[in-house]
């Protein structure tokens, strides 16, 4: 069963189930100024915005098709592991908005190269595919990136509006 017809099933499941799934409730907005830090936490689905060392708020997020273990080539599906700079804003992705993630970096590139395979690249933060929106948090009961990191739309707008360009971001196991 693909993974469109597995999402399917799971929003008909938590229809019948009296909305259960939709419990969770999104990060209250944050204060104390633009984040200085990104922290990823794969094997929690997390993702911490951090200014000064102090929390500012948290995100649960989808990850790479095949999340646990680091980013070694292109077509892994895997979400990189390390420490990375969110470089750019993309307000024309198709995946509602995104933010460049700096992989590879030069660890990267070098392990990559000593095996011979492309490093990959494109690795993003970004909202849901465009026109799928109305998906919202349902879009984190599996993993279902390239090995990106994604979040609701709105949890994305607020990111942005949180997150500037040049924000490093360190994505752990």
């Amino acid at each position: 069963m693909n993974r469109w017809k597995l999402l399917t099933l799971f929003i008909l499941l938590c229809v019948i189930g009296g909305m259960a799934c939709f419990a969770w409730r999104p990060p209250r907005g944050a204060s104390g100024g633009p984040a200085d830090k990104v922290l990823v936490l794969k094997s929690r689905r997390e993702m911490v915005l951090l200014r000064d060392g102090h929390e500012l708020c948290r995100y649960r997020v989808a990850l790479g098709r095949s999340p646990v273990g680091p980013k070694m080539r292109a077509g892994d599906h895997k979400t990189p592991e390390g420490s990375y700079v969110l470089d750019s804003l993309n307000r024309g992705s198709s995946f509602h908005v995104a933010m460049h993630v700096s992989y590879p970096n030069s660890e990267d590139r070098e392990r990559a190269a000593k095996q011979r395979v492309d490093p990959g690249g494109l690795i993003m933060v970004h909202g849901i595919k465009n026109g799928l929106g109305w998906l919202g948090r349902l879009h984190r009961t599996v993993d279902w990136t390239d090995g990106c990191i994604a979040l609701t739309d709105a949890e994305m707008d607020q990111f942005c509006s949180l997150v500037p360009a040049g924000t490093p971001i360190e994505i752990r196991p």
